[in-house]
């Protein structure tokens, strides 16, 4: 069965990867300490996205037959091929930044009011990332430049909101046109 992967698809298959074997509340609670940070993901699309990869063969689900019956995911050979192939494919997809801040920054919100509450919400972000680096050091390289880069948006989230409650008139700190010779 031909399938559309999406992000979530190769999330929910990189944490069974990882685990070995996750029932959806597994990987509800994995992608919340770990990935979601990285990617948003609400804990309804979890549960849907592991039938549908199961119905695509990309994962194999074994039910149990008293108690909760809970459904047990494990990722197939096939499955292993499409994260395998995502994973080697180096293009780089569309970026999309969602940041409620930024909106409302662009929807005419009063720029001091909304400073002060994004640099103490990406400051505690910030610290976040910095425990989560200390507890996975010496873990796999990708799950670690993953977390610096998250660290470097939260610091840099942390400059520009700065520069914007102290009145800098470029709080982007690039060159605008008009110092340019011409």
């Amino acid at each position: 069965m031909e399938v559309r992967l999406t992000p979530t698809s190769y999330v929910v298959l990189a944490l069974i990867e990882a685990m070995g074997q996750a029932t959806p509340y597994d990987l509800k609670r994995a992608a919340a300490e770990g990935i979601g940070n990285l990617w948003a993901l609400p804990h309804t699309q979890l549960y849907s996205e592991c039938g549908r990869l199961a119905e695509a063969g990309l994962l194999s689900e074994e039910r149990e037959d008293d108690g909760r019956r809970r459904r047990l995911f494990r990722l197939t050979a096939d499955g292993l091929d499409a994260l395998d192939a995502w994973r080697a494919d180096a293009t780089a997809p569309e970026f999309e930044l969602r940041d409620a801040g930024l909106l409302k920054l662009f929807a005419g919100a009063d720029p001091a009011a909304l400073a002060e509450t994004q640099i103490a919400a990406h400051s505690e972000r910030m610290r976040g990332w910095e425990q989560m680096r200390e507890q996975l050091a010496g873990g796999p390289a990708g799950v670690l430049l993953a977390l610096e880069a998250g660290l470097g948006h939260e610091r840099e989230y942390v400059r520009f909101w700065t520069a914007v409650r102290d009145g800098d008139p470029n709080p982007s700190g690039v060159p605008t046109d008009s110092g340019a010779a011409g």
